[in-house]
């Protein structure tokens, strides 16, 4: 019985072990995030209701229908089904599904687009691309560049607009947003809204080669004042990005942060538009691995 014990504790603790702040997406920063963290409360909540009623006639019946309290040539009387019984188990599943089902479809529709609240500003988009093994982010209103950092402002709509330049990642900020995935031919959409100023952990959730764990980042929610300024400070003191340093960095190796001046967009556009379609992971197929 120890062993057994010994064994489990020893799985559970290798699991929970692997988690990086499982909680962070109930510690949320945002509209968007909130809508996800209540939508998997409630999900728990209901699961939990349900396996409840199930112990609970599971132990009724082991206690009252238990073996010990008939004689041994005790034969139970022969039994037709139950209409009623049969139309209760499988009117509450379908009960069950339908909520949750509407719950999800719903809260789906809300994340997939600008909360109602700040429908009338004019998003931020920052076109956000990834590479063997780092992140690169494109601010074209700004005309700037940032690699394995983000800043954005807070209490403004933004839309993360992804795609990758080798294989699909996914890029997922927990106290902001869900995650979405980037590929090399198209582009994705992640819509948020900031609304607490503070630094975030943002990462890659899906595996992508050997240096995956590497593809962390830190997503700075600014106040309007101290990104605007963040901006003009880039502007005027980063240099700024010609297509042989971008062809360098899009070489697979782990990089730490930079900064630049313009943006790679203008002569390496993302696959959307006129653009949309191609295979935009053809440098990475030369230099890199999947």
């Amino acid at each position: 019985m120890k062993k057994k014990w010994l064994l489990i504790s020893s799985f559970l603790v290798m699991i929970l072990s692997g988690c990086d702040n499982p909680l962070l997406i109930f510690d949320t920063k945002g509209p968007q995030a909130k809508t996800i963290s209540d939508t998997i409360i409630f999900s728990i909540i209901v699961m939990a209701v349900v396996l409840f009623v199930v112990y609970v006639l599971f132990t009724f019946m082991l206690v009252k229908y238990r073996a010990s309290k008939t004689d041994d040539e005790y034969e139970p009387p022969y039994e037709e089904g139950s209409k009623w019984l049969e139309i209760t188990w499988i009117t509450i599943p379908v009960i069950i599904v339908v909520i949750l089902s509407v719950v999800t479809v719903r809260s789906t529709i809300d994340v997939e687009s600008t909360p109602k609240a700040y429908a009338h500003e004019k998003p931020l988009i920052v076109y956000a691309s990834s590479s063997n093994w780092k992140w690169h982010f494109s601010y074209p209103e700004e005309g700037i560049e940032t690699v394995n950092y983000v800043n954005i402002p807070e209490d403004r709509p933004i839309e993360f607009k992804l795609y990758s330049y080798g294989p699909i990642t996914s890029l997922w900020i927990p106290q902001l947003a869900g995650q979405k995935y980037a590929m090399s031919d198209m582009v994705t959409t992640i819509h948020l809204v900031a609304d607490t100023p503070g630094s975030y952990m943002g990462k890659n959730s899906n595996f992508s080669g050997k240096d995956f764990a590497h593809m962390e980042f830190e997503a700075q929610v600014l106040t309007a004042k101290d990104y605007d300024e963040w901006v003009q400070d880039v502007k005027d003191t980063a240099p700024t990005l010609t297509e042989e340093e971008f062809t360098h960095l899009l070489e697979p190796g782990v990089l730490g942060r930079k900064t630049y001046s313009s943006t790679h967009l203008q002569f390496s556009p993302a696959p959307e538009g006129e653009h949309a379609g191609h295979h935009h992971g053809d440098d990475m197929d030369m230099h890199g691995e999947q």
